[in-house]
């Protein structure tokens, strides 16, 4: 009876703390920057919407893009993976086919759209359709005004707030090049952009994407580059792959550095305004899977950089991956947190990888929190290859995606669908983590889209936990000959049909395929991790009919999540529901159906009369939707 009255009174405690630390607040609270703030935590100390309440979560209003196929231009929009920004009583957006939007954040109505025709290049070469992420804000100190900068493809432009027109005194009427002032010419065609830029103080900084499948010498570069926010002026870039005479360049082998493109900052970067530091998570060189005239570690590719915002000046760099061959991009901002370690408060920053690793690094010097060490890897056996030896692998904390591949891991639902996954699985070849793509074909996990991917972590200051959706999914890495008007120039390319699945689309290797994961940043250990989501297509499938399958089969997806101090975590993740969940235990509280997957990472704010929104983009194409989710007041 002691032991049963203590439990009692231990939950009855825990739930006064929790519904006293949930009493409801008025006013604004913003969402002014791409992840909530410039250190991408995305956290909110909103706590009107909380565990006690969600189930109350309703379906406030929605905005559809209305963007479709343009035959004239030969081009389609892709996934809706925007997250819109709140600031001063308006929503800000970008569409997949680059229009900036402005909407009322009460009801979603358009106040107004600036289309920068980015269509009227043609399709862009990434080959998934048009796509981007958000936009960024800037206050001139001067005029008071507010301003929206947007990343076009091969355009900066900045628009002023109030009404989405072209602020005339910034480059040419609102608008700068970008494919201008490189190391080389670039077609405008070639250049694309789908992360927002970044801003500090009066400085735009930008970096740029680069599609996989353009594997030519001298294909776009990726310099990263700052633009004074009122003029458009060049004011400082960084050279990703170094130039003769910088530190790095003689990590490019056979003078490799002098025709390499890639290695861009296509995702997001993070900022520590107060200490003037900027921290890039810096992509693979071309090609993403064969580096055979590239030979080296091939600096500044597959690193983490910190950068002086103020001029652009490399303060520390750390690489991830050497002479990287998987296509393991940096895919996310860097989160900038505060832990406490062993004791003592420190100020880091962590990058999340595409490997399933978290690294964790002083945000100032960039010594690893916990020991990195430089282990053996397997080597290549294609020709003219030149495998990197070693890799940096963590020691803490352990990684948050399963690595490598063994029969072990087959597809096991059913005895007869594991021996046929398996059978397949011996056509290839399999090993750890880091194993090279091979003529023969390499099952390779985590797949392209990781682990964790542009989606990223959410920080949760209150309990230095962070929190990150990831994909378990493969890819067959084989490599064959480029075809014949490709257009590229290189000895070997990925081969088409990189899925590794067999069956009719059944995956070769056992689910779940999602995970959420959180991590305890403060000891460098995984809190707790839970199948995130459901593949409905899957479930469906006829050889499964029948066969009992976990309740959850997990969802790959490159979303990410946001956590809010009303003690959820609201996630979509690229399943057809968008979800809350509670953050100290994985209890998924709440779960909306939808007609499509989500798209992108969703965020929350609140109006002056305290009533607190959720939102999040959905669909592809002509059926994009933004929706926003707020409590049912009745």
């Amino acid at each position: 009876m002691r032991q049963i009255n203590r439990a009692a009174i231990i939950l009855l405690a825990l739930t006064i703390t929790r519904t006293q630390a949930q009493k409801p607040t008025s006013g604004m609270q913003e969402w002014p920057f791409y992840a909530g703030d410039q250190g991408g935590t995305k956290y909110s100390p909103l706590i009107n919407i909380n565990r006690n309440n969600v189930r109350k979560l309703e379906r406030a209003w929605q905005w559809k893009p209305g963007e479709k196929r343009l035959d004239e231009y030969k081009t389609f929009p892709g996934m809706f993976e925007v997250t819109p920004l709140m600031a001063a009583g308006t929503l800000y957006l970008s569409t997949p086919y680059n229009r900036v939007v402005a909407l009322d954040p009460a009801t979603g109505r358009e106040r107004w759209s600036y289309d920068p025709k980015a269509y009227a290049d043609g399709q862009v070469p990434n080959g998934t359709g048009f796509v981007h992420r958000g936009v960024a804000l800037w206050r001139d100190s001067q005029s008071g005004k507010l301003r929206v900068f947007m990343n076009s493809r091969h355009r900066l432009i900045s628009l002023d707030a109030e009404t989405g027109q072209p602020v005339a005194s910034f480059g040419d009427n609102g608008i700068i090049p970008l494919n201008t002032g490189l190391r080389w010419e670039v077609d405008p065609k070639q250049y694309t952009n789908t992360s927002p830029p970044v801003v500090y103080k009066d400085l735009v900084i930008v970096g740029n994407g680069v599609a996989d499948r353009l594997v030519f010498k001298k294909d776009p570069p990726g310099d990263v580059r700052a633009f004074h926010a009122r003029t458009g002026k060049l004011a400082w870039t960084f050279h990703t792959v170094p130039r003769p005479g910088e530190l790095g360049a003689d990590t490019w082998g056979d003078g490799s550095a002098a025709f390499t493109g890639h290695t861009n900052v296509w995702a997001p970067m993070s900022l520590d305004e107060a200490r003037v530091l900027l921290y890039l998570p810096v992509s693979t060189p071309s090609n993403d899977f064969y580096g055979g005239r590239r030979p080296g570690a091939n600096l500044f590719a597959d690193s983490i950089v910190c950068l002086d915002a103020a001029t652009g000046e490399r303060k520390w760099h750390r690489q991830l991956v050497h002479h990287g061959l998987w296509d393991y991009d940096l895919p996310s901002a860097p989160n900038l947190v505060t832990i406490n370690v062993d004791g003592s408060k420190l100020d880091a920053v962590v990058q999340l990888t595409k490997m399933g690793f978290v690294y964790v690094f002083d945000r100032v010097t960039g010594k690893p929190v916990w020991p990195i060490e430089e282990r053996a890897v397997p080597a290549s056996d294609v020709p003219g290859e030149r495998a990197s030896r070693t890799q940096p692998l963590p020691t803490r904390p352990p990684p948050i995606s399963p690595q490598g591949v063994g029969l072990d891991d087959a597809f096991d639902l059913t005895p007869e669908l594991q021996a046929e996954a398996q059978a397949e699985l011996k056509k290839y070849r399999l090993g750890p983590l880091f194993t090279p793509p091979s003529l023969q074909g390499t099952v390779m996990r985590p797949g392209i889209i990781g682990g964790a991917n542009w989606g990223g972590g959410a920080f949760d200051p209150e309990t230095g936990m962070l929190f990150v959706k990831t994909s378990n999914s493969a890819n067959i890495a084989r490599l064959v000959k480029p075809a014949k008007g490709s257009g590229s120039d290189a000895d070997y390319v990925m081969g088409g049909g990189s899925g590794a699945t067999f069956h009719d689309g059944i995956p070769l290797l056992k689910p779940p395929y999602g995970h959420l994961t959180a991590v305890n940043l403060n000891a460098g250990e995984i809190a707790w991790q839970v199948p995130f989501g459901d593949d409905a297509r899957l479930r469906a499938h006829p050889a499964l009919k029948g066969v009992k399958l976990p309740a959850k089969l997990g969802v790959a997806g490159v979303q990410g999540v946001i956590v809010t101090k009303g003690g959820l975590i609201f996630a979509g993740g690229g399943d057809t529901a968008f979800h809350a969940i509670d953050k100290d235990t994985g209890e998924d509280l709440w779960t909306y159906p939808l007609a499509q997957r989500t798209a992108g990472t969703p965020m929350t704010y609140s109006l002056v009369n305290g009533r607190q929104f959720v939102v999040v983009a959905t669909g592809s194409g002509d059926q994009a939707t933004l929706v926003a989710f707020a409590l049912n007041l009745q």
